[in-house]
């Protein structure tokens, strides 16, 4: 039978997966923002085990903020994706560091 520390270790090894992702890719804007979404799902699945465990809705409440908040993340770090591809033609991270004008 599958019990709650499967589930934890589940959204340990995601977590671990997207700060590893953050770390190690300093490159791609899009893929950092798919590893924060990444470590939300790994919060997510912690709220959805937690309630199911303890028999109570409110984590699955919370479940459905969050997706919220992460949608409208998504769409306005996307927005800003392409709003900087088209002043500087490029979305590598290192590039943006640099201040012009």
């Amino acid at each position: 039978m599958i019990g709650l520390q499967h589930y934890l270790l589940i959204s340990a090894l995601l977590f671990v997966l997207s700060i590893a992702g953050i770390i190690l890719n300093r490159r791609n804007l899009i893929l950092m923002l798919m590893c924060i979404e990444l470590m939300l799902l790994a919060v997510n699945f912690n709220f959805i085990a937690f309630s199911r465990y303890l028999g109570d809705e409110t984590g699955q409440v919370f479940v459905f903020f969050i997706l919220t908040v992460a949608a409208a993340e998504a769409a306005i770090g996307l927005a800003i994706l392409v709003v900087l591809f088209r002043n500087r033609r490029s979305i590598n991270v290192q590039e943006l560091n640099e201040m012009k004008g």
